[in-house]
């Protein structure tokens, strides 16, 4: 089968959407299937053969974080142009109803169309005030996924209609096996991975909760991996335990999976925004001891508490209270390590993207292809 993917964001910025985009294309091109990508991305940017780039983005507020999206001229040129090249049994498009390439690659194209929504928000005026003049790409699609119940709900209420639900998917065996990084053995490893600038992530609240802790844990260390300015983060952290704070900024994938293996236990403090949460099913495919908040999503594949520890959503005292009892608890963190290996088989790639590939071949039976619309 021959499946035009296209991601909303900027690839050469980590993301879930775009860790998802590019997990399914691979695990689909291991297949057999002959996949093809279109992303926003810098001029430099490193690509994959698989990815076309649709030009630079141009970063946005968007539900409490800064997308990097694409739309203009520019961008529905190579769109047009790619589709009318790819020859497509299928378009698959991530978060169509944002001003990015999914938008502009419903309008071009014509033929079976899959779209996934990955996003979650209790309140968007600006879905509300746009809804009318999504719908005239949004009813080309003949397919939907949710990734999860609060992206499905998300759905049904703004845009109507409804979802297969097919979560994100990891690949287990990145993240099974890894040495811990270097210079970090002895003492306790609280980490934490995401960016340190985007607010719902909730580094602020892990590191309000560190302060309470390291005054009484003279062995205790944060480890934070990913983008943002480290000057801003110490600043929120009293001078006596800089030395006790490793940022490693954007790391590798390599990195990554060494770091979820290097910390006595992984916190996601995140406060909200998120509709499943990537991040968790990377650090349970790795086997590590998790806290996190109770949002609604982390509950969910965390298993309510069963393949992971939950705390009270901002409240840095519930953490730290949380994090003491666990790192107090070595027999614990082992029984919720097992359960999380156990629980992240079934968000496995050998799973998704079969079911994923269900949704493209029910939508496909539909039409011969996808051909670029002349509609003027």
């Amino acid at each position: 089968m021959r499946i035009g993917i296209v991601c909303p964001y900027t690839w050469d910025v980590p993301g879930g959407v775009q860790a998802h985009i590019r997990d399914l294309a691979e695990a689909l091109i291991e297949d057999g299937h002959h996949v093809s990508v279109i992303s926003p991305a810098a001029e430099n940017a490193s690509l994959p053969p698989y990815v076309t780039s649709a030009g630079r983005a141009v970063p946005v507020p968007f539900n409490g974080s800064v997308a990097r999206l694409s739309f203009g001229f520019l961008s529905a040129n190579r769109v047009r142009r790619w589709v009318r090249e790819g020859g497509f049994d299928v378009l698959h498009v991530h978060e169509p109803a944002i001003p990015s390439l999914g938008l502009l690659a419903c309008w071009v194209a014509r033929g079976p169309i899959v779209a996934t929504f990955h996003a979650s928000y209790e309140n968007s005026r600006s879905l509300s005030v746009t809804a009318s003049v999504l719908m005239s790409a949004l009813e080309k699609i003949t397919g939907r996924i949710a990734v999860s119940d609060a992206a499905r709900k998300t759905l049904v209420e703004f845009m109507g209609g409804d979802a297969v639900l097919i979560p994100n998917g990891v690949t287990v065996s990145r993240y099974t096996e890894g040495e811990p990084l270097p210079g970090w053995d002895g003492g306790e490893v609280i980490g934490f991975l995401g960016r340190m600038d985007e607010p719902r992530k909730g580094l602020p609240v892990l590191l309000e909760a560190f302060t309470l802790l390291a005054a009484e844990r003279p062995g205790l260390r944060l480890l934070i991996a990913g983008p943002g300015d480290a000057k801003e983060v110490l600043e929120k952290v009293p001078a006596a335990f800089h030395d006790r704070v490793g940022l490693l900024g954007m790391v590798s994938e390599e990195d990554k999976v060494r770091a979820y293996h290097t910390v006595d236990v992984f916190c996601a403090p995140n406060l909200g925004g998120e509709s499943f949460g990537i991040v968790l099913t990377e650090a349970m495919s790795a086997g590590a001891a998790i806290l996190a908040s109770d949002i609604p999503a982390f509950r969910k594949v965390l298993g309510e508490g069963q393949a992971g520890a939950l705390f009270t959503t901002g409240d840095a005292s519930s953490l730290a209270r949380e994090a003491a009892a666990l790192l107090d608890d070595p027999v614990r963190r082992a029984k919720l390590s097992d359960e999380a290996r156990q629980a992240v088989w079934k968000y496995d790639w050998s799973t998704v993207a079969r079911d994923v590939l269900r949704v493209y071949e029910t939508v496909a039976a539909s039409t011969a292809g996808v051909e670029e619309d002349d509609t003027p």
